[in-house]
């Protein structure tokens, strides 16, 4: 199987490039983000069209996530819990069918936190510690689980094009990389960093100042895997050239080929 993350920075605005990406890279799964529509309007047929059964979690204009595979899906869950109080569409979470089993797919769209000084950045945090309790409570399943998406977190130095850059942004604060790494410390294997040491190794390319052009990129876009998922992790990719479609997001999918 491959299962796959992007960040499509909305479905409306860019439905032309994602279809012809899932066209051509023919994914299994799709876990897309930032969709910035509401359910009820999100464009279903088009996605039927090519074979793909469909759940989302959206909201009107901005944030939302969207669950798409070729295979039938269960235990839909819409929200990350922890705070009945959060209004933000930012989790989806489904068991996905494969030919000896199932896997637990979850999409995330982490908040941004920006700018710091603002509720914004606290929000971010706290948001990253029920992602953290939530992925431990899954890892007691012992059943294959993914956590794929936009974590709005640049782990390490080499991530960033310039680094220096970013040192009072949420992105990069201390905290954000600190409880990334406790997802990873809880036995969670990051997957593109397990098989890929390479630097400029970016995900992200801001609209501004040529970024795209000069190669001024981040990797925010992150597939963890669970030790069961682990076991039957084959490899993985980022389909960079996407970024230079015309009308593209400003991230780029992120794959891995799963066992099924």
């Amino acid at each position: 199987m491959k299962i796959a993350t992007w960040n499509i920075n909305g479905v409306k605005a860019r439905i032309d490039t994602v279809l012809a990406w899932l066209d051509e890279a023919k994914p299994d799964v799709a876990c897309f983000q930032e969709i910035k529509s509401v359910d009820e309007n999100f464009p279903r047929q088009p996605f039927e069209d090519l074979g793909y059964n469909l759940e989302t979690h959206g909201q009107k204009g901005f944030n939302g996530v969207a669950l798409l595979s070729k295979t039938p899906m269960e235990d839909v869950m819409r929200g990350l819990p922890g705070d009945e109080t959060d209004e933000q569409a930012r989790y989806i979470e489904a068991l996905v069918s494969t030919g000896t089993g199932v896997v637990r797919i979850g999409n995330l769209y982490l908040p941004n936190g920006n700018p710091l000084g603002t509720e914004k950045f606290p929000y971010k945090l706290a948001w990253m510690e029920r992602l953290i309790a939530h992925a431990r409570k899954r890892l007691e399943e012992e059943i294959p689980f993914l956590l794929l998406g936009d974590y709005n977190v640049i782990p390490d130095r080499i991530d960033a094009a310039k680094p220096d850059a970013w040192v009072d942004d949420a992105l990069f604060q201390p905290e954000s990389r600190q409880n990334f790494r406790t997802l990873l410390n809880l036995g969670m294997t990051e997957a593109l960093r397990s098989c890929n040491e390479a630097p400029e190794t970016y995900t992200f390319w801001d609209y501004q100042a040529g970024a795209w052009q000069k190669n001024n990129g981040i990797r925010i876009d992150h597939i963890l895997m669970s030790p069961q998922a682990t076991d039957k992790f084959n490899g993985c990719g980022i389909d960079k050239h996407v970024r230079g479609w015309e009308k593209p997001s400003d991230h780029v999918p992120v794959w891995i080929d799963f066992a099924a």
